[in-house]
Protein backbone atom coordinates (compact mmCIF):
# COMPACT_ATOMS: atom_id res chain seq x y z
CA UNK A 1 0.00 0.00 0.00
CA UNK A 2 1.57 3.81 -1.30
CA UNK A 3 1.95 5.95 1.28
CA UNK A 4 -1.35 8.32 0.17
CA UNK A 5 -3.11 5.20 -0.05
CA UNK A 6 -2.41 5.02 3.64
CA UNK A 7 -3.12 8.62 4.61
CA UNK A 8 -6.42 8.02 2.85
CA UNK A 9 -7.48 4.91 4.78
CA UNK A 10 -6.12 6.94 8.02
CA UNK A 11 -8.46 10.33 6.68
CA UNK A 12 -11.79 7.70 6.65
CA UNK A 13 -11.39 6.33 9.43
CA UNK A 14 -11.37 10.09 10.83
CA UNK A 15 -14.12 10.75 9.25
CA UNK A 16 -15.93 7.68 10.04
CA UNK A 17 -15.20 7.57 13.83
CA UNK A 18 -14.64 10.90 15.25
CA UNK A 19 -17.22 12.81 12.39
CA UNK A 20 -19.50 10.34 12.35
CA UNK A 21 -20.50 10.61 8.96
CA UNK A 22 -23.08 8.42 7.31
CA UNK A 23 -22.53 5.31 5.44
CA UNK A 24 -23.18 6.40 2.15
CA UNK A 25 -21.52 9.62 2.78
CA UNK A 26 -18.48 7.95 3.23
CA UNK A 27 -18.70 6.02 0.54
CA UNK A 28 -18.45 8.93 -1.78
CA UNK A 29 -15.39 10.43 0.27
CA UNK A 30 -13.85 7.14 -1.10
CA UNK A 31 -14.67 6.92 -4.47
CA UNK A 32 -13.51 10.46 -4.52
CA UNK A 33 -10.34 9.69 -2.79
CA UNK A 34 -9.99 6.31 -4.67
CA UNK A 35 -9.95 8.24 -8.05
CA UNK A 36 -6.79 10.47 -6.48
CA UNK A 37 -5.05 7.87 -5.60
CA UNK A 38 -5.05 6.24 -8.90
CA UNK A 39 -4.53 9.68 -10.05
CA UNK A 40 -1.39 9.83 -7.71
CA UNK A 41 0.05 6.41 -8.59
CA UNK A 42 3.03 6.14 -6.35
CA UNK A 43 3.76 9.42 -5.45
CA UNK A 44 3.08 10.16 -1.54
CA UNK A 45 1.28 13.82 -0.42
CA UNK A 46 4.24 14.83 0.43
CA UNK A 47 5.52 15.10 -2.93
CA UNK A 48 1.94 16.59 -4.36
CA UNK A 49 2.24 20.29 -5.38
CA UNK A 50 -0.95 22.53 -6.18
CA UNK A 51 -0.38 22.26 -10.26
CA UNK A 52 -0.68 18.23 -9.33
CA UNK A 53 -4.24 19.26 -7.48
CA UNK A 54 -4.92 21.65 -10.91
CA UNK A 55 -4.28 18.55 -12.83
CA UNK A 56 -6.43 16.46 -11.07
CA UNK A 57 -9.38 18.77 -11.40
CA UNK A 58 -8.74 18.84 -14.93
CA UNK A 59 -8.72 15.37 -15.05
CA UNK A 60 -12.26 15.13 -13.63
CA UNK A 61 -13.48 17.63 -16.30
CA UNK A 62 -11.82 15.53 -19.13
CA UNK A 63 -13.53 12.76 -17.81
CA UNK A 64 -16.79 14.38 -18.08
CA UNK A 65 -17.81 14.97 -14.30
CA UNK A 66 -19.72 18.26 -13.93
CA UNK A 67 -18.89 20.95 -12.08
CA UNK A 68 -20.71 20.45 -9.28
CA UNK A 69 -19.73 16.71 -9.24
CA UNK A 70 -16.01 17.96 -9.64
CA UNK A 71 -16.29 20.49 -6.53
CA UNK A 72 -17.63 17.70 -4.26
CA UNK A 73 -14.54 15.47 -5.34
CA UNK A 74 -12.15 18.18 -4.85
CA UNK A 75 -13.61 19.10 -1.64
CA UNK A 76 -12.71 15.68 -0.64
CA UNK A 77 -9.40 15.66 -1.80
CA UNK A 78 -8.79 19.18 -0.19
CA UNK A 79 -10.37 17.58 3.38
CA UNK A 80 -8.01 14.98 2.89
CA UNK A 81 -4.76 17.70 2.09
CA UNK A 82 -5.83 19.80 5.05
CA UNK A 83 -6.13 17.03 7.40
CA UNK A 84 -2.91 15.31 6.52
CA UNK A 85 -1.19 18.62 7.41
CA UNK A 86 -3.47 18.93 10.58
CA UNK A 87 -1.69 15.75 11.75
CA UNK A 88 1.77 16.07 10.46
CA UNK A 89 1.86 14.19 7.88
CA UNK A 90 3.32 16.78 5.44
CA UNK A 91 4.32 20.17 6.19
CA UNK A 92 1.74 22.12 4.07
CA UNK A 93 -1.41 21.96 2.54
CA UNK A 94 -1.03 22.40 -0.88
CA UNK A 95 -4.82 22.08 -1.50
CA UNK A 96 -4.97 26.18 0.14
CA UNK A 97 -5.13 28.16 -2.82
CA UNK A 98 -6.73 25.20 -5.16
CA UNK A 99 -9.81 26.40 -5.65
CA UNK A 100 -12.96 23.90 -7.06
CA UNK A 101 -15.07 24.93 -9.74
CA UNK A 102 -18.01 26.65 -9.09
CA UNK A 103 -21.16 24.73 -10.10
CA UNK A 104 -23.65 26.41 -12.15
CA UNK A 105 -26.34 28.33 -10.75
CA UNK A 106 -29.68 26.47 -10.58
CA UNK A 107 -32.10 28.53 -12.21
CA UNK A 108 -35.36 28.84 -9.76
CA UNK A 109 -38.20 26.56 -11.21
CA UNK A 110 -41.22 28.30 -12.12
CA UNK A 111 -44.97 26.53 -13.14
CA UNK A 112 -46.40 28.17 -16.82
CA UNK A 113 -49.47 30.43 -16.31
CA UNK A 114 -51.69 27.72 -17.47
CA UNK A 115 -50.24 25.76 -14.45
CA UNK A 116 -50.71 28.36 -11.86
CA UNK A 117 -54.55 28.86 -12.78
CA UNK A 118 -55.09 25.17 -12.25
CA UNK A 119 -53.38 25.09 -9.31
CA UNK A 120 -55.16 27.66 -7.80
CA UNK A 121 -58.19 26.60 -8.95
CA UNK A 122 -57.59 23.30 -7.42
CA UNK A 123 -59.42 23.80 -3.79
CA UNK A 124 -63.06 23.50 -4.20
CA UNK A 125 -66.10 23.96 -1.89
CA UNK A 126 -67.00 26.11 0.06
CA UNK A 127 -66.11 25.09 3.34
CA UNK A 128 -63.95 26.57 6.47
CA UNK A 129 -60.43 24.35 5.33
CA UNK A 130 -60.96 24.94 1.48
CA UNK A 131 -61.48 28.57 1.58
CA UNK A 132 -58.32 29.18 4.20
CA UNK A 133 -56.45 26.67 1.18
CA UNK A 134 -57.41 28.97 -1.70
CA UNK A 135 -56.78 32.07 0.51
CA UNK A 136 -53.02 30.82 1.19
CA UNK A 137 -52.62 29.85 -2.64
CA UNK A 138 -54.00 32.94 -4.03
CA UNK A 139 -51.59 34.97 -1.42
CA UNK A 140 -48.58 32.56 -2.02
CA UNK A 141 -48.19 33.47 -5.93
CA UNK A 142 -50.21 37.47 -5.57
CA UNK A 143 -47.28 38.67 -3.36
CA UNK A 144 -44.66 36.06 -3.60
CA UNK A 145 -44.16 36.11 0.02
CA UNK A 146 -42.20 32.96 1.55
CA UNK A 147 -44.12 30.90 3.41
CA UNK A 148 -42.76 31.86 6.53
CA UNK A 149 -43.89 35.00 6.22
CA UNK A 150 -47.11 33.95 4.82
CA UNK A 151 -47.93 31.62 8.06
CA UNK A 152 -46.40 34.33 10.24
CA UNK A 153 -48.47 37.11 9.22
CA UNK A 154 -50.88 38.65 11.70
CA UNK A 155 -54.72 40.26 10.61
CA UNK A 156 -53.20 43.98 11.85
CA UNK A 157 -50.80 43.15 9.04
CA UNK A 158 -53.57 43.46 5.85
CA UNK A 159 -54.23 46.79 4.45
CA UNK A 160 -57.28 47.10 1.89
CA UNK A 161 -55.21 46.67 -0.97
CA UNK A 162 -51.68 45.52 0.74
CA UNK A 163 -49.66 44.20 3.14
CA UNK A 164 -47.05 44.02 5.44
CA UNK A 165 -44.28 41.06 5.56
CA UNK A 166 -41.90 40.16 8.07
CA UNK A 167 -39.15 39.22 5.99
CA UNK A 168 -35.40 37.98 6.99
CA UNK A 169 -33.20 39.68 9.42
CA UNK A 170 -36.15 41.55 10.56
CA UNK A 171 -36.64 43.53 7.74
CA UNK A 172 -40.44 44.83 6.58
CA UNK A 173 -41.80 45.47 3.42
CA UNK A 174 -45.00 46.63 1.78
CA UNK A 175 -46.16 44.38 -1.14
CA UNK A 176 -49.48 45.39 -2.85
CA UNK A 177 -52.05 42.66 -3.12
CA UNK A 178 -53.89 42.23 -6.15
CA UNK A 179 -57.80 41.44 -6.82
CA UNK A 180 -57.75 37.88 -6.82
CA UNK A 181 -55.44 37.77 -3.92
CA UNK A 182 -57.76 40.15 -2.37
CA UNK A 183 -61.06 38.52 -2.66
CA UNK A 184 -60.08 34.87 -1.35
CA UNK A 185 -58.58 36.10 1.84
CA UNK A 186 -61.91 38.40 2.12
CA UNK A 187 -63.66 35.40 1.76
CA UNK A 188 -61.52 33.80 4.20
CA UNK A 189 -61.55 36.25 7.12
CA UNK A 190 -65.17 37.06 6.97
CA UNK A 191 -66.52 32.99 6.11
CA UNK A 192 -64.03 30.81 7.45
CA UNK A 193 -61.31 32.12 10.00
CA UNK A 194 -64.39 33.29 12.65
CA UNK A 195 -64.99 29.57 12.94
CA UNK A 196 -61.38 28.35 12.62
CA UNK A 197 -60.69 30.75 15.20
CA UNK A 198 -63.50 29.88 17.77
CA UNK A 199 -61.87 26.56 18.65
CA UNK A 200 -58.61 28.22 19.19
CA UNK A 201 -56.23 30.78 21.80
CA UNK A 202 -57.28 34.47 20.20
CA UNK A 203 -53.60 33.90 18.02
CA UNK A 204 -53.70 37.13 15.51
CA UNK A 205 -52.47 34.84 13.00
CA UNK A 206 -54.48 35.16 9.62
CA UNK A 207 -54.20 31.70 8.43
CA UNK A 208 -54.92 29.06 10.60
CA UNK A 209 -55.17 25.31 11.53
CA UNK A 210 -58.15 23.21 12.10
CA UNK A 211 -57.90 23.73 15.92
CA UNK A 212 -57.41 27.25 15.76
CA UNK A 213 -53.82 27.73 16.15
CA UNK A 214 -51.67 29.36 13.50
CA UNK A 215 -50.98 27.30 10.26
CA UNK A 216 -47.16 25.51 10.04
CA UNK A 217 -45.14 25.92 7.20
CA UNK A 218 -45.44 21.47 7.01
CA UNK A 219 -49.47 21.89 6.73
CA UNK A 220 -48.73 24.90 4.44
CA UNK A 221 -46.78 22.28 2.01
CA UNK A 222 -49.01 19.88 2.49
CA UNK A 223 -51.80 22.03 1.26
CA UNK A 224 -50.02 23.26 -1.85
CA UNK A 225 -49.31 19.35 -2.72
CA UNK A 226 -52.50 18.24 -2.16
CA UNK A 227 -53.77 21.42 -4.82
CA UNK A 228 -51.11 20.63 -7.14
CA UNK A 229 -52.30 16.57 -7.32
CA UNK A 230 -55.90 17.70 -7.76
CA UNK A 231 -54.80 20.10 -10.79
CA UNK A 232 -52.46 17.21 -12.36
CA UNK A 233 -49.04 18.68 -11.82
CA UNK A 234 -46.60 16.10 -12.28
CA UNK A 235 -43.24 18.50 -11.47
CA UNK A 236 -42.26 18.85 -8.21
CA UNK A 237 -43.95 22.07 -6.59
CA UNK A 238 -42.67 23.63 -3.35
CA UNK A 239 -44.25 26.73 -1.67
CA UNK A 240 -41.03 28.33 -2.66
CA UNK A 241 -42.20 27.76 -6.48
CA UNK A 242 -44.99 29.85 -6.45
CA UNK A 243 -42.25 32.48 -5.31
CA UNK A 244 -40.36 31.81 -8.23
CA UNK A 245 -43.53 31.84 -10.37
CA UNK A 246 -44.46 35.34 -8.97
CA UNK A 247 -41.14 36.80 -10.07
CA UNK A 248 -40.65 35.16 -12.97
CA UNK A 249 -44.16 36.16 -14.54
CA UNK A 250 -43.38 39.70 -13.00
CA UNK A 251 -40.41 39.95 -14.98
CA UNK A 252 -41.80 38.71 -18.09
CA UNK A 253 -44.39 41.54 -18.14
CA UNK A 254 -41.71 43.64 -18.36
CA UNK A 255 -41.36 44.67 -14.60
CA UNK A 256 -38.14 46.31 -13.69
CA UNK A 257 -35.83 43.67 -12.00
CA UNK A 258 -35.29 46.49 -8.96
CA UNK A 259 -38.65 46.27 -8.73
CA UNK A 260 -39.19 42.85 -8.51
CA UNK A 261 -35.96 43.25 -5.65
CA UNK A 262 -38.05 45.49 -3.41
CA UNK A 263 -41.28 42.83 -3.41
CA UNK A 264 -39.14 39.81 -2.97
CA UNK A 265 -37.51 41.80 0.06
CA UNK A 266 -34.17 40.89 -1.77
CA UNK A 267 -30.93 42.53 0.21
CA UNK A 268 -29.05 42.50 -2.97
CA UNK A 269 -30.65 42.91 -6.62
CA UNK A 270 -28.07 40.11 -7.97
CA UNK A 271 -29.96 37.72 -6.06
CA UNK A 272 -32.99 38.83 -7.55
CA UNK A 273 -31.16 38.62 -10.98
CA UNK A 274 -30.70 34.89 -11.05
CA UNK A 275 -34.72 35.10 -12.52
CA UNK A 276 -33.42 36.95 -15.29
CA UNK A 277 -31.66 33.79 -16.73
CA UNK A 278 -35.15 32.35 -16.54
CA UNK A 279 -36.51 34.56 -18.67
CA UNK A 280 -33.99 34.70 -21.08
CA UNK A 281 -34.11 30.64 -21.21
CA UNK A 282 -37.79 31.27 -22.43
CA UNK A 283 -36.76 33.81 -24.83
CA UNK A 284 -34.33 31.11 -26.55
CA UNK A 285 -36.88 28.68 -26.35
CA UNK A 286 -39.00 30.95 -27.90
CA UNK A 287 -37.03 31.86 -30.85
CA UNK A 288 -35.67 27.83 -30.87
CA UNK A 289 -39.47 26.84 -31.62
CA UNK A 290 -40.75 29.84 -33.40
CA UNK A 291 -37.73 31.28 -35.86
CA UNK A 292 -37.73 29.81 -39.38
CA UNK A 293 -34.00 30.03 -39.25
CA UNK A 294 -33.26 29.24 -35.25
CA UNK A 295 -32.57 25.23 -36.49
Amino acid sequence: MTSSARAIRTYLDHLGVERGLSRNTLSSYRRDLDRYAEFLGERSLAEVTANDLAEHLAALRADGLSAASAARAMSAVRGLHRFAAREGLVTDDVSRDVKPPAPPKRLPKALDLDQVERLLAAPAGDDALVLRDRALLEFLYGTGARISEAVGMAVDDLAEESVVLHGKGGRTRFVPLGRFARAALDAYLVRARPALAAGGKGTPSVFLNARGGQLSRQSAWTILQRAAAVAGITVDVSPHTLRHSYATHLLDGGADVRVVQELLGHASVTTTQVYTLVTVERLREVYATSHPRAR
